[in-house]
C-alpha cells in the first residue's frame, strides 16, 4: 500500500469510494441527502481540495484523504478495505506530512468519532447542523 497525490482523473473512483463508504457508515443519512451531496462532492469539493489516495499493490485506490490548509475535509475508505489500517495510514500521513490538526465529523457517525479520538483528536465544539444546513450535528475536533 502506498500514498500518492490524487488528480482529476481519479475523481470518478473517489466519488464511488465516497458513496460506498457513506452508505456503509452513515446510515443516518437519507437517500435524498446522499443524492444531493454526490454532485456537490464531485464538482465543488474534490476540485478544490488537496487529495491523497491510498493505492494497493494492484494499483486499486482503497481510500482517500482530502485536506484544506490544516483541516481534514474528507477521509473515506472503500467498505471492502475497512479494518486494514488504511484510514489510520492516511490520517497519520495527513498529520505528519500536511500538518493537519482539525476536522469535523458527524456526531451520529460513532465509528468515525471513536476513530478520531483514538488518533488523538478531541471535541472542542459542536454544531447543530451540517455544512449544508441539514439537521445532522457536527463535532469539531482538534488534535490534542
Amino acid at each position: 500500500m502506498f500514498i500518492k497525490q490524487a488528480t482529476e482523473t481519479d475523481f470518478a473512483i473517489l466519488i464511488q469510494i465516497w458513496e460506498a463508504s457513506v452508505r456503509a457508515t452513515h446510515d443516518f443519512l437519507p437517500e435524498t441527502i446522499i443524492e444531493e451531496l454526490r454532485p456537490l462532492i464531485l464538482n465543488d469539493y474534490l476540485p478544490n481540495l488537496i487529495i491523497y489516495k491510498a493505492v494497493n499493490d494492484q494499483h486499486i485506490i482503497e481510500g482517500f484523504v482530502a485536506v484544506d490548509q490544516q483541516r481534514v475535509e474528507m477521509l473515506f475508505i472503500s467498505p471492502q478495505a475497512r479494518g486494514k489500517g488504511i484510514g489510520r495510514m492516511l490520517l497519520a500521513f495527513a498529520m505528519t506530512e500536511l500538518q493537519i490538526n482539525e476536522l469535523d465529523v458527524n456526531e451520529q457517525n460513532e465509528q468515525g468519532v471513536g476513530f478520531y479520538k483514538h488518533m488523538g483528536f478531541q471535541v472542542f465544539a459542536r454544531s447543530e447542523v451540517d455544512g449544508q444546513g441539514n439537521p445532522f450535528p457536527l463535532l469539531h475536533m482538534k488534535l490534542a
